[in-house]
């Protein structure tokens, strides 16, 4: 086998074990958690990406048209 998959699945390895370890002693923070509401977080980024979205689009109709109008 490559030397450089044989270090990537150790290294795979290594992460799985690790995250198992780590997910069986996890600290308990449920209640820190459920205190906080990202709903209008959520909404405001999702507002925000929209109309950047949209202005994206409407910046490449643009140069679209321009193309076709100039004839490149």
């Amino acid at each position: 086998m490559n030397k450089n998959i044989q270090r990537g699945l150790a290294l795979v390895g290594a992460f799985v074990v690790s995250g198992a370890a780590m997910a069986a002693d996890g600290p308990d923070l449920s209640s820190l958690t459920s205190a906080v509401s990202f709903g209008t977080i959520i909404t405001a980024v999702l507002a925000i990406s929209a109309s950047l979205m949209t202005l994206y689009l409407a910046i490449k109709g643009a140069r679209t048209v321009i193309s076709m109008v100039r004839g490149k």
